[in-house]
């Protein structure tokens, strides 16, 4: 049973980048295509060892290397994107970005046979076998296992903004949802996903994922799938909440926030600053209000006393941590704005082709 150790927290301000994308063809439309991409010859540089697949044979997922400074991060998420629609051309594919794909029926898509993934298809049956979904993941290194639970703890409440910002999957199965995020949904139908209860300390949490893995509740750490977790294995803290993007300015103004902000924490928590205690109920609201109303979504603030609208969060979160690529994305149309003009305007093959890299 492999189980990750507090030794693994040892480096403040390293950045990793998952993105999980779908294989398409010359149409935009689903297809699967991990068996040439994944299992077939060797990617080229910098994919070699840093591309694998997830549920559905059309849905692959790459990591950058370690990014030791966040100034790199650019240049890591670019690169790893074009060998990865380098890759897919060398083959006859294209690569396509979004929360959900909007033309993926899941009853008509082949799942991949990797054991992991039958293993949970037949303990999680429905909701796994519907989950057409894809996300970005931010991991920032931080030195002290207790630190990272902390501050895992205090990103709960940031992360709703973020989703709104990200959204980008209205359409499930060919139709229109009505949701900004539908993939935030329908990922929730999973077990041990959605926005975790506070932890007191490592310890506390560590004491949680080894009980699920030794009562046969997930078969691994890595099946604990909630919105924000400290990292085990890696030694992070890793933000799972934004949509899947086809835009790297998107994902970057992403990861610049995560990094700023995780940092921001790590400074308040060697302050030695008390945490909030805000009730999770309270934290799914303002979930909801992400998936169902992106861009004009307003927020609970932390006091639970008031709201907050999106463009506050926006403008306070950038002046006070010195970020800009919140508002800029916050400043133009909405990834599931955008996708709902093209679909009206071009139909599902014109949103289909909108959406590739």
């Amino acid at each position: 049973m492999e189980l990750g150790s507090p030794e693994s927290f040892t480096r403040l301000g390293t950045l990793g980048v998952e993105e999980e994308f779908y294989i398409v063809d010359d149409a935009g439309r689903p297809t699967s295509g991990i068996d040439d991409l994944v299992y077939g010859d060797e990617p080229p540089e910098p994919l070699a060892g840093r591309l694998d697949h997830e549920l559905f044979q059309f849905t692959i997922e790459t990591q950058t290397p370690l990014i030791e400074h966040p100034e790199d991060a650019p240049e890591a998420v670019r690169s790893i994107r074009e060998a990865l629609v380098a890759h897919a051309d060398n083959h006859g594919y294209q690569i396509a970005g979004a929360g959900l794909h909007p033309a993926a029926k899941w009853r008509e898509l082949d799942h991949a046979q990797k054991p992991r993934y039958r293993a949970q298809l037949d303990r999680i049956q429905y909701p796994q076998h519907r989950n057409t979904t894809a996300g970005l993941h931010v991991h920032v290194g931080v030195d002290d296992a207790d630190k990272a639970t902390w501050i895992a703890n205090e990103l709960r409440w940031f992360l709703p903004p973020l989703l709104a910002l990200s959204a980008n999957s209205p359409y499930w199965n060919g139709f229109d949802t009505g949701l900004h995020s539908a993939r935030a949904k329908i990922f929730e139908g999973l077990p041990n996903t959605g926005m975790p209860s506070a932890f007191e300390d490592f310890e506390a949490f560590q004491r949680f994922e080894r009980r699920m893995v030794e009562l046969g509740s997930i078969d691994d750490r890595g099946e604990l799938w909630y919105d924000v977790r400290p990292h085990t294995g890696h030694g992070t803290v890793e933000v799972r909440t934004p949509d899947g993007q086809s835009d790297p300015e998107a994902v970057l103004a992403f990861v610049e926030y995560v990094h700023a902000l995780v940092m921001d924490l790590a400074e308040r928590y060697d302050d030695g600053e008390s945490g909030t205690d805000i009730r999770r109920e309270l934290l799914d609201e303002n979930k909801w209000r992400a998936m169902r109303y992106g861009h004009e979504a307003s927020f609970l603030d932390r006091s639970c006393e008031e709201t907050v609208d999106l463009a506050t969060f926006v403008d306070d979160e950038c002046d006070r941590l010195g970020v800009s690529g919140l508002r800029e994305l916050f400043d133009r149309e909405s990834g599931a704005e955008r996708q709902r003009r093209i679909h009206e305007k071009e139909g599902l093959d014109g949103l289909c082709t909108s959406v590739l890299l």
